[in-house]
């Protein structure tokens, strides 16, 4: 019998948020809101004005993959402006892979503009990406871009702001994409669209761009479109022109109308692509000119019509002491806008229970309160002041502990799993320390250690250039004591396969269908490529832009690696812990009865009595999922 022997699985209630992902990175071939594979990212920052992140929906073009994005720096403007990125891959297909635009019902009940609405509403409702719904907008290229005005179109009460980029005007046919320019009555349109919605539009704005030196798709789309929008919203064009500089030779024009309403841009040394900026790359993707993407964070920052502009209240001199089983809390709490502030502290229990408290600050913002009093526990205090348009502050948060202190515990690793892109992996989880007094978080791979980076009980780190194959990493916890706790997790990598395009083509990763692309970009020289998941049991080569690919074809049985790190055994292994009674009930392995403040503690499933009550020490094991027996596994 294989013996596995971990530490604490179980986490103590404080502080725990729903996340969808670590801050500050891609989450690729997501399916949400009726899209099969959409990429998101989530950044580290939050937007500077309205509450929370902004979300930016990016459409793709004909025949370009929505992994061009990847490299297209979307990231950069996301950091910048506090916008969660996301890039859904078409279902419903037209012509060269374009979203139909030219076709179909235009409804928000139907097809992908349904698609659309819901990945908004899914995004916008799952707190841990923390999206303003004020600052909820949709861009796209060419026929994502007609398709991206379209749905601003349909639902503008859900997009605050559209950004078109090289899109034929919204009704036109297909021939109108690659012919000459059709002509298109774009605010009636838009109007029609939006049906009994049209009054949203008052509080929308619109970006409308085209690159200089498109000669693929007509360039009298982009006065068309930006007079046409702003025919809609009623707003008159300002004289003159200014020029956004991305640094030297990466500049755009800009017209402007009213309030900012309307911004119309021509994109100079951009061809028919997304302009990505310096350094962007891909499919469809120019690095020779500004970032659209910043361009249109910014645009969307400065003149969104939506949000509440009042500035939040601000906490300061916080202070926080204890006596006589109660938790005292005193600080300032101030508005710049003078608005009435109510301030409110909450006191958590390790059991999740939670008593608030509030107090009204004095003419000069200070205040004082004190909790009710409290049973012996750690309890995470949290204190805001909201003013009277609902704002509130930045929280402050601290831990506090009624009562003796706990033994000595090493900290606890859980929820452990590592995400894998390329020959990069990232391990993330969740530390819990019971003493409070963690020092440090570390991940050991094949190639060297990395400190991971901890934000709450959250923790990250990632190593690249990792050999192909099967994987581990140790992660160690340490505290200020010199507790540890380690645990290992394995992984592999797809290294995928190196070699030149006639080597490809001759082992059947790729044919003659997308020969010139690949030529194009690697000639004779060797490159890589990984199979990827396509749907069901059929995959396709392709390298890491997805600009040079191969067939869709049955998977082999050696491609596409994927992402492990999984730890728990086999549920024919035998696993145990061994941790304080407390954590063993937290986990699900003990229950208790009798006093509250002195508990006799079991273990679930066998029923055993576990000595020490609260902090008394078990080593516990199982064979079976529920059954948990005093003692350590069968050596």
């Amino acid at each position: 019998m294989q013996k596995y022997s971990y530490p604490l699985a179980a986490l103590l209630a404080l502080g725990l948020f729903s996340s969808p992902a670590l801050a500050g990175s891609w989450q690729q071939n997501q399916a949400v809101g009726g899209f099969n594979k959409v990429h998101l990212y989530t950044p580290d920052s939050v937007s500077s004005i309205g509450q929370g992140r902004g979300l930016l929906v990016v459409l793709h073009g004909c025949t370009q993959s929505v992994d061009a994005y990847l490299t297209a720096n979307l990231a950069q403007a996301a950091e910048q402006y506090g916008l969660v990125i996301a890039v859904p891959d078409a279902m419903n297909k037209a012509g060269f892979g374009c979203w139909s635009y030219w076709q179909g019902t235009r409804n928000r009940s139907s097809g992908d503009y349904k698609n659309l609405v819901n990945l908004a509403t899914a995004l916008m409702a799952n707190p841990g990406y923390q999206i303003d719904p004020n600052q909820v907008y949709i861009a796209g290229l060419s026929s994502g871009a007609s398709f991206a005005h379209t749905t601003a179109c349909i639902a503008p009460d859900i997009f605050a702001g559209v950004g078109v980029s090289a899109g034929p005007s919204i009704g036109t046919s297909s021939n109108g994409a690659l012919g000459p320019c059709e002509t298109a009555d774009v605010a009636t349109r838009c109007n029609q669209y939006a049906g009994s919605y049209a009054s949203h539009f008052s509080s929308q704005i619109a970006s409308i761009a085209h690159g200089r030196n498109d000669t693929t798709v007509n360039l009298c789309y982009n006065e068309q479109n930006a007079t046409g929008m702003a025919d809609l919203y009623n707003v008159s064009r300002i004289n003159g022109e200014n020029l956004i500089s991305n640094g030297t030779g990466r500049t755009a024009d800009e017209t402007l109308w009213q309030n900012g309403r309307v911004s119309m841009l021509w994109l100079n040394s951009v061809d028919h692509a997304w302009s990505g900026g310096q350094g962007a790359s891909g499919s469809y993707i120019n690095g020779n000119g500004i970032n659209y993407a910043s361009y249109l964070g910014q645009y969307f920052r400065d003149n969104n019509q939506r949000v509440n502009r009042n500035s939040a209240p601000e906490l300061t001199q916080i202070s926080v002491s204890q006596g006589s089983n109660q938790i005292s809390v005193s600080g300032k709490a101030t508005d710049a806008d003078a608005d009435p502030i109510s301030v409110n502290a909450s006191f958590n229990n390790s059991m999740n229970q939670t008593v608030s408290v509030s107090a009204t600050p004095n003419t000069t913002g200070n205040f004082s309160l004190t909790s009710p009093v409290l049973a012996n526990d750690w309890y995470q205090v949290t204190v805001t002041a909201t003013d009277s348009e609902g704002l509130a502050s930045n929280p402050y948060s601290t831990s506090v502990l009624l009562g003796p202190p706990p033994p000595a515990t090493a900290p606890e690793l859980s929820e452990l799993a590592v995400s894998v892109e390329g020959q990069c992996a990232t391990v993330t989880g969740r530390v819990f320390d019971l003493n409070r007094d963690l020092a440090s978080v570390s991940v050991e791979f094949s190639t060297g250690t990395v400190a991971a980076t901890l934000n709450g009980d959250l923790f990250s780190a990632q190593r690249c250039a990792l050999a192909g194959g099967n994987n581990t990493a140790l992660v160690t916890a340490l505290d200020a004591g010199g507790l540890l706790s380690s645990e290992l997790v394995n992984f592999s990598i797809d290294a995928g396969q190196n070699a030149t395009l006639d080597q490809h083509i001759a082992a059947g990763r790729l044919n003659y269908t997308n020969y010139a692309n690949c030529y194009l970009e690697y000639s004779t020289a060797s490159f890589i490529l990984r199979e990827q998941l396509v749907t069901g049991n059929q995959c396709r080569w392709q390298d890491n832009d997805a600009s040079c690919f191969g067939p869709t074809q049955s998977c082999s049985s050696a491609g596409g690696g994927e992402d492990g790190g999984d730890p728990t055994p086999p549920p024919a292994d035998c696993v145990q812990f061994s941790t304080n009674n407390y954590s063993h009930k937290l986990a699900g392995r003990a229950y208790s009865s009798g006093n509250p403040y002195t508990p006799n503690y079991f273990a679930t499933g066998s029923n055993t009595a576990l000595a020490g009550s609260t902090w008394g020490v078990s080593v516990l094991s199982s064979t079976s999922a529920g059954y948990w027996q005093v003692g350590a596994c069968p050596q």
